[in-house]
């Protein structure tokens, strides 16, 4: 007779159980493979559509419910199988292993019901804002990004499995068994240029590709995965200058790798000739660190701006942290410190070394981009600051969920500072109106005409508090 404690027993009946399970419903055979695996290589990446084979692609909302149940049973699995004798240990896994196991086939039969298995052709399924950002020549593509196995790079496939606790099964300050890193949605539809950005030694230095990072980013691939290998130092790099003196002087060359820029040192820079080939023309003066601004008041009938004092002093003491969303070399953080208050400064690198020069100003450069959700907690920020990086070329939807980000990091009662954004006249009303929607109060407000050789556009700058909302 076999004794009670003998985990045999409990293993071949939970093994019975299982298979039944996993037998009543093929979509949920389909699902397993009869192989516990992380399902990244078995299901499409899109939503709702058959592959090429008429087998049902998963919602992107259940794939993510049905991989996390799948972890979940592949650990308890393992624990089961390496489990010592104990009845009652036995007995509470089998229980969740079962539990898991049926919300699974639940999840299945969901699915069998409600998505048909001839469906739209998936040309058709997929909108304008999802048409590939790469470039063509490329051959990235509708075709590939529907097909199963989406990435060619061990790494990027290392790094999106899912990464358990170091004891299988214990939950972790946070919570959960694992940690499943993120990649950008994009990333499915750029995935030759992804690849090449994860295709490097582990552990040696990593390729200079940073031009290949920053296109993933702002065509959407972000958050980029991590990578396992060194980033290169300039050869002759140097001790920056001290706090004092960094603020307002010339970074050294030596301390910036130039070899995917247009300029090759700081003096190209700052030259006329330089600037007049508007290599990063979003802002030509941002490297002439003699150059403060947002000091002088102006003319409230020509000109847009308003100066750091004015902001200040209408919340005087208050303003401590901030953000400043800007193509910027961190001009403003700089005159911000001086006025003791913090600001960390979002760009990216437009054809220049915008975030170097700013950590070498001893400031704190953010690299993010437009699309991206900002890494800041709600109600946390005193400002938020932006110039000339938003402006006419943006559509209304895309600035609806910037601004509303914005809103949810300001704190109450803190500012947004719209400083100088330009449009054409004739659509200035409708960017007004995306402002307005916010139902900030108005603290400070100017338009006025954008003297340019073109002379139809206007300038809108303004200074609006949040309100305090229930």
């Amino acid at each position: 007779m076999q004794k009670e404690s003998d985990p045999k027993p409990f293993k071949c009946l939970l093994s019975t159980m299982l298979c039944a399970i996993l037998l009543v419903s093929p979509l949920t055979v389909f699902i397993f493979g009869f192989n516990i695996s992380y399902p990244q290589s078995i299901f499409s990446s899109n939503s709702n559509i058959s592959n090429s084979h008429g087998q049902i692609a998963l919602p992107d909302s259940l794939h993510s419910e049905i991989s996390h149940l799948q972890i979940q049973l592949g650990f308890l699995l393992e624990q089961l199988h390496n489990e010592s004798s104990e009845s009652k240990a036995i007995t509470k896994f089998s229980d969740q292993v079962l539990h898991i196991a049926i919300s699974l086939d639940k999840i299945a039969n969901s699915l069998s019901g409600s998505y048909p298995k001839s469906p739209p052709s998936a040309k058709n399924e997929i909108s304008n804002v999802d048409q590939d950002f790469s470039d063509s020549e490329e051959g990235e593509g509708e075709e590939q990004f529907m097909g199963g196995n989406i990435f060619n790079s061990g790494e990027t496939y290392s790094y999106i499995s899912p990464k358990p606790n170091r004891l299988i099964g214990k939950k972790n300050f946070l919570g959960v068994e694992a940690l499943t890193p993120s990649i950008g949605l994009a990333c499915a539809k750029m995935a030759s240029n992804l690849d090449r950005f994860m295709s490097y030694k582990i552990h040696s230095t990593c390729p200079d590709d940073w031009q290949i990072a920053q296109k993933l980013v702002v065509h959407g691939c972000d958050p980029l995965p991590r990578r396992r290998c060194f980033t290169k130092s300039p050869p002759h790099y140097t001790k920056p200058f001290p706090i004092n003196s960094s603020l307002w002087t010339q970074p050294s060359d030596a301390n910036i790798l130039w070899n995917n820029y247009k300029c090759r040192d700081y003096s190209c820079l700052v030259s006329k000739e330089t600037v007049d080939q508007r290599g990063f023309f979003k802002c030509s003066s941002c490297f002439n660190i003699s150059q403060r601004g947002w000091d002088i008041p102006t003319n409230e009938s020509l000109s847009a701006e308003f100066t750091i004092a004015e902001v200040l002093g209408l919340k005087p003491e208050e303003i401590r942290i901030g953000l400043d969303f800007s193509p910027t070399t961190g001009t403003f953080a700089a005159m911000m410190r001086e006025k003791n208050v913090t600001i960390a400064s979002s760009t990216l690198n437009l054809g220049a070394p915008f975030n170097e020069v700013i950590a070498l100003r001893g400031l704190l450069p953010l690299y993010t981009s437009i699309g991206s959700r900002l890494p800041f907690f709600d109600n946390t920020l005193d400002i938020i600051h932006s110039t000339l990086f938003l402006d006419g070329w943006i559509g209304a939807e895309l600035l609806q969920f910037v601004l509303f980000d914005w809103d949810r990091v300001l704190r109450p009662k803190g500012l947004l500072w719209i400083d100088r954004f330009f449009c054409h006249k004739e659509a200035m009303k409708l960017y007004l109106q995306e402002f307005n929607r916010l139902g900030y109060k108005p603290l400070l407000w100017r338009v006025v005409p954008k003297n340019d050789k073109l002379g139809d556009e206007l300038f809108f700058s303004a200074v609006l508090e949040k309100p305090i909302r229930g």
